[in-house]
């Protein structure tokens, strides 16, 4: 019953995460569609940066942006912060539910790093919160002055500490916890800084003020490295469905080479509505850099092929000895209520049927077992490769 019932607290939240995720992610693409969209009109009032007219749904919208604030606050003024703040708390919900309460299976990999639950734990929450306290300082610093080389620092940043949860946590849980890295700075932004700043601009023009620009400023700062950082952070979050990516032994470079991807298909969509121009460089080169994932992603020095052949009954062995635990119509586990995606293994057809997934999950990745909780060696996989290759033959 509690097995049941953690699989489906697993499905609520990842239901609201994704729901959040949508509201935050379309408020925010949109915003800086329209920052980007702005023009000078004709007609314009003083202290207006720029205007937009806008269709929808049968009606017609008409925008302005003032530089600083308007002469004086409307009487309703709608602020956007609450999509952002539950989306990091159903998604760190989330990672509590799954990768917390089950961090044998899916935090810890001895073969990485032999640690208890509650260490994997605490260094799990503490990175979150080093991550943007070392963010947030940089961008306070004199570096934080010079955009593009900040960008470049923090890209560097975000790759060492993609590197580092690879050499602390399974494969699986180090992509996660970028993402869950980015999601935090992102939220932080909102919560930190730009809703901060707002409201002292906002206060000051109740006392009967001049806003100061620099809190817009910073505020802008913050909210255009969300926009870029948006791609990467959807990309390590579904990447657990693809071992391809965070089972490679050089996980770390793949997702570095996909924030990179991101941050020039974001950059495409920047320039083109803001005008200067349609720059199809740089998605030309988004897409030779996937091409180049792809071929990058097939070399694996980890695995030699097996001399010789593996019998049925050799793969077998394994499966009932590795795989089975989880991958059964009654799964004995702890912590499996019925067979992950429904993949049962307990027949050879069964074996045959689902012979691309072993290969994919345990053979060309080291995806399965989570954490490699059932410790299967690099030989039993080198087995199951050779005999999917000889064609899953079951006799």
């Amino acid at each position: 019953m509690i097995d049941l019932a953690l699989e489906w607290l697993n499905l609520v939240l990842r239901w609201m995460h994704l729901i959040f995720g949508i509201a935050w992610i379309g408020s925010s693409f949109f915003f800086v569609w329209l920052d980007n969209s702005l023009r000078k009109g004709i007609d314009q009032q003083p202290g207006v940066l720029g205007q937009a007219w806008l269709i929808h749904g049968g009606g017609f919208y008409f925008t302005e942006k003032y530089s600083v604030a308007p002469p004086q606050l409307p009487k309703e003024l709608h602020w956007f912060k609450y999509e952002s703040y539950f989306t990091w708390l159903s998604g760190f919900f989330l990672l509590g539910a799954l990768y917390y309460v089950g961090a044998d299976l899916y935090l810890i990999d001895a073969k990485v790093l032999p640690m208890g639950r509650w260490e994997a734990i605490s260094l799990s929450v503490a990175s979150l919160v080093l991550g943007w306290v070392i963010y947030d300082r940089l961008c306070k610093s004199p570096l934080g002055k010079n955009d593009a080389a900040l960008a470049v620092v923090g890209f560097v940043l975000l790759v060492a500490a993609a590197w580092g949860y690879t050499q602390v946590f399974s494969a699986r849980a180090a992509y996660l916890h970028v993402g869950a890295l980015i999601g935090t700075i992102m939220t932080a932004n909102v919560a930190h800084n730009i809703i901060p700043n707002q409201r002292k601009a906002v206060a000051q023009m109740l006392a009967g003020q001049v806003p100061d620009p620099s809190y817009g400023k910073q505020a802008k700062q913050r909210s255009l490295h969300n926009n870029y950082l948006t791609l990467p952070v959807l990309f390590a979050m579904i990447s657990n469905h693809y071992p391809v990516t965070y089972g490679h032994p050089y996980g770390w470079v793949i997702l570095a080479v996909v924030m990179i991807i991101g941050g020039l298909v974001r950059h495409f969509f920047n320039l083109k509505n803001q005008g200067r121009g349609t720059r199809y460089e740089f998605l030309a080169v988004a897409f030779l850099l996937v091409v180049g994932l792809v071929f990058f992603s097939q070399w694996d020095p980890r695995h030699k092929a097996l001399a010789g052949g593996a019998t049925l009954e050799d793969a077998q062995k394994i499966v009932a000895a590795r795989c089975v635990a989880c991958h059964a119509a009654r799964p004995t586990f702890d912590g499996i209520a019925e067979a992950p995606k429904g993949v049962m293994l307990e027949t050879p057809e069964q074996m045959r049927r689902f012979a691309a997934l072993i290969n994919q999950q345990a053979v060309r990745s080291e995806a399965m077992p989570p954490g490699n909780a059932t410790e299967i060696t690099d030989e039993e996989r080198a087995i199951l490769g050779a005999w999917i290759a000889a064609g899953a033959k079951l006799d």
